[in-house]
């Protein structure tokens, strides 16, 4: 103990001295990151992940931009934190034979939802997208190819990866894509931001999410509950991976307990005329 006040009065400062004290008493380190993340930054990073600090639960995480930064590039990660509203967004890279049943359990609740796809997910599932959209749900832009948007700085090149699942949708369906976009593993760079907004495209990141992608360690229902009722909050968007047999196994379950809360299901569309 004698030892670890000297480091701290030796080379940390009066606030990393407090902040270490209280992770000290308390046995839990994550309060120093709770604290130092306590106000989201005034700016966008020029190249980030996206990433988010629960405070409280129950309450709108903080985001590593604020909701002001970003609506200035026409993003969000949160709705309105007043309205006890969720939006529902499923990430769609490949197919895993679970959309059926989510289809199912949002048709069954009326909830709509924006499934983001990638150029491969409407090559090899081109019926599911034709059912997406006939059952009223939005479909989102998730790139041609999945790349890591933040490296990728020229505009011809980030407006090509929109452009292909743009086209493609067109065809299967004869509609234009609703322009929603979404930064793969959420990598996106303030020049992104301006390149989608120019395009036309709402950028969507998340303010409620798990570990729900990886198909050969999906977690168990009572652990995907854990994490997803007690952070659920008013304006939140959700995260979910249409990938996952879990969530194609507990999302009806979880809808009603949703409602049984209080909430509500709201489209990106209300959302962005909110």
């Amino acid at each position: 103990m004698i030892f670890l006040k000297s480091v701290i009065s030796t080379r940390l400062c009066r606030r990393a001295r407090i902040l270490l004290g209280a992770a000290v008493l308390l046995g839990c380190s994550a309060v120093i990151m709770q604290v130092l993340h306590s106000e989201p930054p005034a700016q966008i990073a020029a190249a980030t992940d996206w990433g988010l600090s629960f405070q409280t639960e129950g309450a709108p995480p903080i985001g590593n931009a604020s909701p002001e930064a970003l609506r200035a590039y026409n993003a969000y990660y949160v709705g309105d934190c007043e309205k006890p509203v969720i939006y529902l967004t499923f990430d769609a890279g490949y197919e895993s034979g679970d959309t059926p049943a989510i289809l199912d359990a949002l048709k069954k609740h009326n909830a709509p939802a924006c499934f983001f796809v990638v150029s491969n997910y409407i090559e090899t599932a081109p019926e599911l997208v034709q059912r997406m959209a006939a059952e009223g749900h939005l479909v989102g832009n998730h790139t041609s190819t999945h790349p890591d948007m933040s490296k990728i700085s020229d505009k011809t090149a980030f407006e090509q990866e929109l452009r292909g699942v743009e086209e493609q949708y067109q065809t299967l369906t004869g509609q234009e894509l609703p322009k929603f976009y979404r930064p793969p593993q959420g990598k996106y760079s303030e020049e992104n931001l301006k390149h989608a907004k120019e395009l036309g495209y709402t950028t969507v990141f998340w303010s409620l999410a798990y570990v729900d992608w990886y198909a050969d360690n999906q977690p168990t229902p009572e652990q995907a509950f854990s994490k997803l009722i007690p952070r659920i909050h008013n304006g939140a968007i959700l995260l979910l991976h249409s990938t996952s047999h879990t969530n194609a196994e507990i999302l009806d379950a979880l809808l009603t307990k949703y409602e049984e809360l209080g909430y509500s299901f709201g489209a990106l569309t209300d959302l962005v005329r909110a």
